[in-house]
């Protein structure tokens, strides 16, 4: 496979050789790959999820979310924080 850059891509990718952040063009065309595999696989992963959410509301098991119910959320954060904490302060190290 042929791949070709644009003036502005091969020299990023020269600066990086010779900054030693990369040995050779193909390390730059690897880690581009990687990188989008790892994004690609961030947004499936993402979209299964809004799927089962949506499909969770569908069947009725969503939560109303209100002010009071935030701030309801937000001290009970608040209480486990302070009590994860003061444990921590309790025990020895």
């Amino acid at each position: 496979m042929e791949v070709r850059l644009t003036p502005d891509q091969e020299a990023f990718v020269r600066q990086a050789i010779e900054s030693g952040r990369l040995h050779s063009a193909e390390d730059a065309v690897e880690e581009a790959l990687r990188l989008w595999e790892e994004r690609e696989r961030k947004r499936a992963e993402f979209l299964a999820s809004l799927d089962e959410a949506k499909a969770s509301i569908a069947q009725g098991e969503g939560r109303v979310i209100t002010q009071e119910s935030m701030k309801q959320l937000a001290d009970e954060v608040e209480r486990r924080g302070l009590a994860r904490l003061a444990a921590q302060q309790r025990s020895p190290r």
